[in-house]
């Protein structure tokens, strides 16, 4: 079960991966055709704002069409064989299923407790998906259907038919029963969602009114979820969905943000739901300041080449908003920091809040300048400058903390081994150490290619490509599901080949490769 949540969380976030070009698309459409900034050149009748506002549009594609992107990019985890054609069934059988509720409820509203002649969005539980009048089940819907015709396809797919019903098997025969599959499972979307909808209405008025608590709660669990890679299941609802505002944090606030930027109210008081995009914090001011408790707490022989680590993922953290790198580095040697760390995120988040600055602050530096600091700066910059005090304080805090742990419990962080270097083998040495061995071999032009080696060193300490049952990947890392757990090697060994590390839970492990995870995952599928 722990293997589908993780390869669940895996193909989830997927789309996510689009969502940083995206949000730099609306962030500059939206500050280039807001008039209280560039004034009368910014005006609708302009040229300016009339090719600013065709980008615009075009960067609300993501946005706009997020359960349809969450339901085809979960096959690519969890189908067992022919993603990409699994893709098509679920695209296929997802927009069925939306046509099938839309045409009962046109029919049969009344009997559901639907008014479907409503607008939809708002309170009538309605919404268009892919120009169809449907439901509006958001990505909960979206990602039970595409689980059915995963389930489907995974059974069916392979089915052998009579030579004369040839043309009817593989993609085809995985649609046939989903389309007689989604009749009742939409008839009972429309028998219980609406009930399900009224739940979700009292969740939101609830999450409304709990405060600075909820924030607190929030913050923490999303960073105390990292290690089982279920984070994503924890913010999603909220930034993408209907938990707190309608169309998600994300959208809502971009739709808003030209209101915003020409206010000069508090930000809390303008988007009071976007109090829970606020994990970019401990990225941005919590790990510059774990990174000099590792330093000042390392050994002196060991400090020049502990910060050739420390730099990149400390920069990556804030710039990314990718903190995988140096979470890591201490998370298993020493989880009580890690809880630690939580705890200081969530308190961090919720002086932010204090203080009025809510927003977009999910990402990295990049994300918050181009959906907060340029649209909104000349209207709010007290704000954003009392966050920045309060961010160094906490930095500092951090650090005091971790160095007083660290010291006070002789956490063996990167620096402070007592027998095992914190520099990174090269690639050209593991290929030496390695070297007769047999198990996976590189021919001259692999043997060049850095994401070639670094993909036949992990499937070596992953026990070899017999060992493998599949492989995924997110935004870092490296996904696998292996026969026998007893082969895969230790954490120091992954560390060696230049990975950040790994974390095995069972026969699903996870190797901590960094940004340049998918050109990894492609030479390691080319290996196998």
């Amino acid at each position: 079960m722990m293997q589908k949540i993780q390869k669940f969380g895996g193909a989830m976030f997927t789309p996510v991966l689009l969502f940083a070009f995206a949000g730099v698309v609306i962030g500059l459409g939206t500050l280039f055709t807001t008039e209280v900034i560039f004034g009368p050149l910014a005006a609708p009748d302009t040229l300016w704002y009339g090719v600013w506002n065709v980008i615009l549009q075009g960067g609300w594609t993501v946005f706009n069409q997020l359960p349809l992107l969450f339901a085809v990019s979960l096959p690519i985890g969890l189908a067992n064989k022919q993603n990409a054609r699994c893709c098509m069934e679920v695209l296929v059988a997802y927009l069925t299923f939306n046509y099938f509720v839309s045409t009962m409820l046109s029919q049969w509203g009344g009997v559901f407790g639907v008014d479907f002649s409503a607008e939809t969005g708002g309170t009538s539980g309605l919404a268009m998906v892919a120009s169809i009048k449907t439901l509006d089940m958001g990505m909960i819907g979206a990602l039970a259907i595409s689980g059915i015709v995963i389930a489907l396809h995974n059974k069916l797919y392979d089915t052998e038919l009579p030579e004369w019903l040839g043309v009817f098997s593989g993609s085809t025969f995985v649609y046939m029963v989903a389309f007689f599959v989604m009749l009742p499972t939409a008839l009972l979307a429309c028998l219980v969602w609406p009930h399900v909808q009224d739940g979700i209405r009292a969740f939101q008025v609830f999450v409304s009114t709990v405060g600075l608590p909820g924030v607190w709660i929030f913050a923490f669990l999303e960073r105390a979820l990292i290690p089982f890679g279920l984070h994503h299941l924890l913010y999603s609802p909220f930034y993408y969905d209907n938990a707190v505002v309608n169309g998600g944090i994300y959208a809502a606030f971009a739709t808003q943000l030209p209101e915003i930027a020409a206010s000069t109210k508090p930000l809390t008081e303008l988007a009071p739901y976007a109090a829970f995009t606020c994990t970019t914090w401990s990225k941005m001011f919590g790990c510059p300041g774990i990174a000099l408790a590792f330093y000042f707490t390392a050994k002196p022989e060991k400090r020049q080449e502990l910060l050739g680590l420390l730099i990149p993922i400390t920069l990556t953290a804030i710039f990314c908003g990718v903190t995988e790198p140096i979470e890591f580095t201490f998370l298993f040697i020493a989880p009580p920091l890690f809880i630690v760390h939580a705890a200081l995120a969530a308190t961090l988040a919720v002086a932010m809040n204090a203080v009025g600055v809510v927003g977009v602050f999910a990402g990295g530096l990049i994300e918050i300048a181009s959906l907060n600091l340029i649209p909104l700066w000349a209207n709010h910059w007290m704000t954003y400058v009392m966050g920045l005090g309060v961010g160094l304080v906490f930095t500092f805090i951090w650090f005091v903390v971790f160095r007083f742990l660290i010291l006070k419990f002789d956490f063996k962080t990167p620096g402070r081994e007592d027998d095992e270097e914190i520099k990174f083998r090269s690639k050209a040495e593991y290929r030496a150490a390695k070297q007769g061995d047999g198990t996976v071999a590189l021919d001259a032009a692999e043997a060049e290619n850095p994401y070639a080696v670094t993909a036949a060193a992990c499937m070596e300490l992953v026990g070899g490509p017999d060992n493998i049952v599949d492989v995924t990947n997110c935004v870092t890392r490296l996904r696998l599901n292996v026969k026998d757990e007893t082969k895969v090697a230790d954490d120091a060994d992954f560390k060696s080949i230049g990975t950040s590390g790994c974390m095995k839970r069972g026969k699903s492990v996870q190797i901590i490769i960094g940004l340049k995870v998918a050109k990894v995952r492609d030479e390691f599928e080319k290996l196998m």
